[in-house]
């Protein structure tokens, strides 16, 4: 999977069956699913990622098993529908192992960890690592998926003092994280372009994406120095992480993407 100049376009789940704000209906969520991935796929975003966004609030380990049959049942369907698109799994806040059965059992091809080195103090309380069963899973399951490893975070500090630019070689280096993510301090907020330069800087040779707040006026000079963007809020109407994706958006940011 070569990540060079890629565009990832967020699909931001509906409550799943047994978070507090489900409304009963699997249809639903898979129909708004499909909804969004036609936007993003049609737009012309180069990869989908699934996420249980709307299953807050998260917990900080494993996370329940109708969760993730929710998620395998929204993945499964947008797999057969967009078959030619490259597709990966996020279990919020850090089921990695979920994400990774959920990418195995679908045909994903990676899956994004928040927290695949160190610990960091989040709302869900102190989230911790769990790299050391996750890199044995991927083994034991025989597959190539990829694990986009997040250096710090989105909605979360580390629990002590750390340079992005030793997570980073932790992450890698320890870790054994595939491609890196650097992201604002929250869900749509920018990502600092110095951040991004700084983990560059640090780890030149692993792929490095941009995991927030990418928007229209911001991708190409993101893309300069990154391999990649996941994109959410900035495509969604009228900006609000909360609608469906607005397909005349993701065109604007993919035409900008293309144009640098």
């Amino acid at each position: 999977m070569r990540l060079a100049r890629t565009l990832i376009g967020m699909l931001h789940l509906q409550p799943l069956p047994g978070s507090p704000r489900w409304e009963g209906s699997m249809a639903r969520v898979i129909d708004g699913a499909l909804a969004d991935a036609r936007a993003l796929v049609d737009g012309g975003m180069d990869a989908l990622l699934v996420e249980n966004y709307g299953d807050a609030p998260f917990t900080a380990g494993r996370v329940a098993a109708a969760t993730v049959a929710g998620v395998t049942a929204v993945a499964a369907e947008i797999r057969r529908a967009f078959d030619q698109t490259l597709l990966g799994v996020n279990v919020l806040k850090n089921d990695a192992r979920a994400a990774l059965a959920v990418a195995a059992a679908v045909g994903g091809r990676f899956v994004r960890v928040n927290v695949h080195a160190g610990a960091v103090v989040a709302d869900q309380g102190i989230v911790e690592t769990d790299a050391y069963h996750t890199l044995r899973d991927r083994r034991l399951l025989g597959v190539e998926v990829l694990i986009f490893a997040d250096v710090g975070g989105k909605h979360a500090v580390p629990l002590v003092p750390v340079e992005p630019e030793q997570t980073a070689r932790d992450l890698v280096h320890r870790g054994l994280a595939d491609a890196l993510v650097v992201s604002g301090p929250a869900t749509g907020r920018a990502t600092p372009l110095a951040d991004v330069k700084r983990v560059r800087d640090a780890v030149p040779d692993v792929p490095l994406l941009v995991g927030s707040g990418v928007t229209a006026e911001t991708v190409g000079d993101l893309l300069s120095v990154a391999d990649g963007v996941i994109v959410g809020t900035a495509v969604k109407y009228q900006g609000d992480v909360r609608n469906p994706v607005d397909r005349a958006r993701v065109e604007r940011l993919v035409a900008a993407a293309r144009r640098c």
